[in-house]
């Protein structure tokens, strides 16, 4: 049995991992923390739990490092630049996988540009399908999940970024997201009176947290340089991921679609769709699965790949889960599904 706390349980991302954590066949939930809901029952914040006798009534306890260093394994769900101090503390042999950004970036100047405050440095940046990132990943004791944003732009263009057939200087992304990406805390943008019916960007002009993680990982696919114009959207739902990524090639769409079948041909979560068949956000939710299309427009020698996902799961509780799995050598898909939800 291997005993698992999670650090900031009472948002979105903590609930699914709850969820998700309830149904593995080797990790035993034994503590959940929260801050200003400390000491209220599991149920009353999470109601989908109410049937389940032996999680409805788990309290909600103070997130401090004293209550989290008794388990095996502590995921950290909680607001960017407060895990640091946390982890800091806690024995190092937990294992630890981090939600949150504080550990994401390798360069202190681009913490400080995106996030702002102290930068706590860089653990393993947790995305197994990237080259050579799965083997890391196993021999670590502590690890950071990627942003949702970044994890479905990383995935569209790793395998041709590292192909060398793209031109990634001049990368721009547009992708929406739903409103569980902002998190639980309550906000008037995100009313349903402000939402419903509408779709807004926002964080433009290159200013989005996650363009820095984006370009630190494919720069370290080539030796071209890697630069993302990426602008988001809030969409009208409450989750999931659509990103339609967009660069310069002079290859075929029948070589770029060879590359990323070959890169994604074992992976189980990461799907390139059949020709003329487009991702949608609906057919990813509640799975851990990544479903990729690409085209090309001849005319403008521009390739399009377009990747859903959702953010709560692969964007978020199940890339930690399969983080996770990876760490204490279990397979890499225990506890998770590559199947969504539909309609």
């Amino acid at each position: 049995m291997t005993t698992v706390a999670i650090a900031g349980a009472s948002g979105y991302a903590g609930a699914e991992l709850i969820r998700l954590i309830h149904a593995h066949p080797t990790f035993t939930l034994t503590k959940i923390t929260a801050g200003s809901l400390a000491g209220s029952r599991l149920s009353d914040v999470h109601p989908q739990f109410s049937a389940q006798s032996d999680l409805a009534d788990l309290i909600f306890a103070d997130t401090t490092a004293q209550e989290l260093a008794g388990a095996d394994l502590v995921f950290f769900a909680l607001p960017h630049g407060t895990s640091g101090v946390l982890i800091a503390e806690l024995p190092d042999s937990t294992k630890v996988v981090d939600l949150g950004a504080d550990y994401r970036l390798t360069d202190a100047g681009q913490w400080e540009k995106f996030y702002g405050g102290a930068y706590a440095g860089s653990f393993t940046y947790g995305l197994p399908e990237l080259p050579g990132r799965r083997a890391q990943i196993a021999a670590s004791t502590k690890v950071a999940n990627p942003g949702c944003y970044a994890t479905a732009i990383e995935l569209s263009l790793a395998p041709l970024v590292a192909s060398g057939l793209v031109d990634a200087s001049d990368t721009v992304v547009v992708a929406a997201s739903g409103t569980s990406g902002a998190g639980r805390r309550a906000s008037v943008n995100l009313l349903a009176s402000e939402i419903a019916g509408s779709m807004s960007a926002y964080k433009v002009g290159g200013t989005h947290q996650h363009t820095a993680e984006i370009e630190q990982e494919l720069n370290g696919l080539t030796a071209s340089d890697v630069a993302v114009n990426f602008t988001p959207m809030l969409a009208p739902m409450p989750r999931g991921i659509l990103a339609t990524i967009s660069v310069k090639s002079a290859a075929s769409e029948a070589q770029l679609r060879t590359v990323l079948t070959d890169a994604y041909e074992n992976e189980p979560f990461v799907h390139v769709l059949p020709v003329g068949q487009l991702p949608a956000t609906a057919a990813t939710l509640g799975s851990n699965a990544v479903h990729l299309q690409i085209a090309k427009d001849e005319r403008t020698s521009r390739v399009t790949i377009i990747a859903a996902i959702d953010n709560l799961i692969k964007g978020a509780s199940g890339q930690a889960v399969q983080n996770a799995n990876l760490m204490f050598g279990l397979s890499e898909v225990s506890g998770l599904t590559a199947i969504g939800i539909a309609p």
